[in-house]
């Protein structure tokens, strides 16, 4: 039996087919930028840990690569990733698009869904972009498919209903210790959070089929004597037709996307930086083990 004010702790995997908000969720959640975002699908590659600490409770949400049919290596590790961490967490928040018409990739998530015991949350988002009348038939749509543990509307962006959300999760949560000290938000290291950044003013910048060749490998980060930091990348693509619109007209590309960077960087770090990057060809990284392996997808 739950005791009165006894502090309580676990894991929440946040799931849901690529693109239905899942990084703006856990951001909005956290209050600080850890997951990035793209209007790109599954701009998210690695489970990425971020913590939040409440008075009573520590949560520790796990933003999850977008689980979808994997056309290479990265995707296969990318579908993996996310599916492990449904056996692994106290709670799975399943977020669905309110915009969006349930499909065969809600379907393929259901499905793995029922296999697993763990209780599992019904995050329908984006509700402010629809008429509130048409929010019960969506929900009820999804009802259909399975018992939720709980359903809950929200908008992540506007960062609606997420007290509501928070108080499902407590609900499944068993005593236990905080993990983590009150200031910290991720588990990640700064080089991987860095490279993420950069990644996505990349995808921001880019179109068609450049943004899902892109990696970056952040290759040096030093201390200057003044406090500021200097930092070296190098965005990788895998042909050379690429390696030209990341770099762009006389460069311009490429400033563009250190320029929009650094402003998160230094918000992220608290230090003025300066952000050498570099554009390289590896051609079909993302089928290539060692090099997925280098890059940080184990």
């Amino acid at each position: 039996m739950q005791k009165a004010g006894e502090y309580k702790s676990g894991f929440v995997a946040v799931i849901g087919r690529p693109n239905v908000g899942k990084s703006t969720l856990v951001n909005s959640l956290v209050g600080q930028k850890i997951a990035i975002m793209s209007d790109k699908p599954q701009t998210t590659r690695n489970r990425i840990l971020c913590v939040l600490t409440l008075d009573d409770a520590q949560i520790l949400f796990i933003d999850t690569p977008g689980i979808h049919k994997p056309k290479h290596r990265l995707g296969e590790y990318m579908v993996q990733a996310a599916e492990t961490t449904l056996r692994e967490v106290d709670v799975i928040l399943f977020v669905v698009d309110a915009t969006a018409e349930k499909g065969a990739g809600e379907q393929y998530i259901l499905e793995r869904l029922a296999k697993v015991a763990t209780p599992v949350i019904l995050v329908v988002n984006k509700v402010d972009q629809i008429p509130k009348p048409q929010v019960l038939p969506i929900i009820d749509q999804y009802a259909r498919s399975r018992d939720f543990a709980a359903v809950v509307p929200i908008s992540a962006l506007q960062k609606v209903n997420l007290d509501r959300l928070l108080d499902e999760v407590k609900k499944h949560l068993a005593p236990g210790p905080k993990y983590y000290p009150d200031d910290m938000v991720t588990d990640q290291p700064e080089r991987l959070i860095i490279a993420e950044l950069i990644r996505e003013k990349a995808l921001h910048l880019t179109r068609e089929e450049i943004p899902h060749a892109i990696a970056v490998d952040i290759e040096e980060i030093v201390k200057r004597p003044n406090g500021d930091l200097y930092i070296r990348a190098v965005i990788y693509v895998e042909r050379d037709s690429q390696k030209g619109i990341i770099i762009g007209a006389g460069g311009n590309m490429l400033k563009e996307i250190g320029r929009l960077a650094r402003v998160d960087i230094e918000n992220l770090l608290g230090s003025k930086s300066y952000l050498d990057l570099w554009v390289k060809v590896k051609r079909d990284w993302r089928n290539r083990e060692s090099v997925l392996r280098s890059l940080g997808y184990e």
